[in-house]
């Protein structure tokens, strides 16, 4: 064998690795979604509260853009009804407030006044036990099935869609990657490729010399 004196494949580029962007459900989607809850049938074991209770964590997940794991941890201390927000301890026990959306604040108070829920986990099952975060996905997965959302989407897109729509309606990018919980910029910097290639399709499908 001969031992090349040159690397043949020095000046070869590879193809770069085009990132995938994430799959956000438009607002109307996310309307019907969010109206899911209180317009299904309840199932008939469930308590005449779970309902509400679908309803507060659908609207809480999509208002502050929560992780399953934090939303499954809150407690009833951490909403605040006054300031209009919540306490979230993200990634390394990193506390953060984010706000809460009026509509987001009713569907916890409807649900904590039926469920009677005065204090410890925000959350719970039929069992006054805290909720799991798989539970929450299935909870998102029963209601897209009455939805038109493809059912496969997962309950991550709820986050998705939170940070692209707020994006959308003219938010900085610096403050998105606060309320996300985000330690790097650049991992908040994937939802303002959606949001450009949403002005592009608007472009194409508008402009006459597109």
């Amino acid at each position: 064998r001969k031992n090349l004196r040159h690397d043949p494949s020095a000046g070869v580029q590879l193809p770069k690795l085009q990132k995938q962007l994430p799959i956000v459900l438009t607002r109307q989607q996310m309307e019907e979604l969010l109206s899911a809850p209180l317009r299904v049938k309840k199932q008939s074991a469930a308590p005449a509260w779970m309902p509400l209770r679908d309803a507060a964590v659908l609207e809480l997940f999509y208002s502050s853009g929560l992780r399953l794991s934090e939303l499954a941890a809150l407690d009833v201390a951490d909403v605040d009804l006054y300031t209009e927000s919540v306490r979230i301890f993200g990634k390394g026990r990193k506390e953060r407030v984010c706000p809460v959306g009026l509509p987001a604040l009713e569907a916890i108070q409807r649900y904590r006044t039926a469920a009677k829920v005065h204090s410890g986990p925000l959350f719970i099952n039929k069992g006054r036990r805290r909720i799991s975060a798989r539970s929450i996905w299935l909870v998102v997965r029963r209601y897209l099935r009455f939805t038109s959302i493809p059912i496969s989407i997962s309950p991550h897109k709820l986050r998705h869609s939170f940070a692209t729509h707020m994006l959308d309606r003219g938010a900085d990018l610096r403050s998105v990657q606060a309320l996300l919980g985000h330690a790097s910029l650049s991992t908040t910097q994937i939802y303002t490729h959606v949001t450009v290639e949403r002005l592009k399709k608007a472009y194409a499908d508008a402009h006459p010399r597109a």
